[in-house]
């Protein structure tokens, strides 16, 4: 009887650990802790890094080396919240700056704004990916950001919460890193866009119905 209560523990243990090492990351969480990139010159604040920073390289070694996940916050904007003010909150790039810490969708604003501001003709875009969704405590998790850039008529992709201080190119197409990416997260990606905004573009009402409206 002793041997069997013993048994049934054990199962009881491993199944607990199991599902806890499961959900120890959340999908778009770094899965290890960023390794230190060399900067070339030290900042302090981003009206400085403006100054001294020049590329892609400059800007994704700093985030190499400083960029936090925040969970608390993955699961304040995952999807199917209700609170749309906090949902519509992604910090600016100097607070970013400042607090170091975020999820993919901040990372990827201070990506995009910061390498328009020093390398305009790098054509830095966002590359939203919508994934398979995954729930986790009653949170979808579905939408992903990040950058993409081009340099010498190649693209790369990089401010990816996923691997932080991580450059991937180059590729000849969007598509094909989409291809590769797919397979490294190994989950399934159901749509990608490249934006130039992250904020939700509102449909406008058609011109055609206002008109027919106010000949009846």
């Amino acid at each position: 009887m002793i041997k069997i209560y013993i048994l049934i523990m054990f199962v009881f243990i491993f199944f607990l650990s199991n599902a806890s090492l499961a959900e120890k990351y959340l999908p778009d969480e770094p899965e290890t802790v960023a390794g230190k990139t060399i900067s070339k010159q030290a900042v302090f604040s981003y009206t400085q890094a403006l100054d001294i920073w020049k590329t892609a390289d400059d800007i994704n070694a700093w985030v190499g080396n400083h960029f936090k996940y925040d969970r608390a916050r993955a699961f304040l904007l995952s999807s199917g919240k209700k609170n749309k003010k906090n949902r519509s909150f992604i910090y600016r790039p100097a607070e970013f700056f400042t607090s170091k810490a975020g999820v993919c969708i901040d990372l990827a604003r201070f990506g995009v704004e910061t390498l328009k501001k020093i390398d305009m003709d790098s054509d830095p875009k966002y590359l939203m990916i919508e994934f398979d969704p995954v729930q986790i405590n009653g949170n979808t998790f579905r939408l992903h950001w990040l950058v993409s850039f081009k340099k010498a008529g190649k693209n790369y992709f990089f401010c990816d919460s996923k691997r932080p201080g991580f450059i991937a190119g180059p590729y000849k197409s969007t598509q094909d890193f989409i291809i590769e990416y797919e397979q490294y997260r190994a989950r399934k990606i159901i749509t990608h866009k490249e934006l130039e905004s992250y904020k939700k573009t509102k449909k406008r009402k058609s011109v055609t119905t206002k008109r027919a409206k106010i000949q009846e």
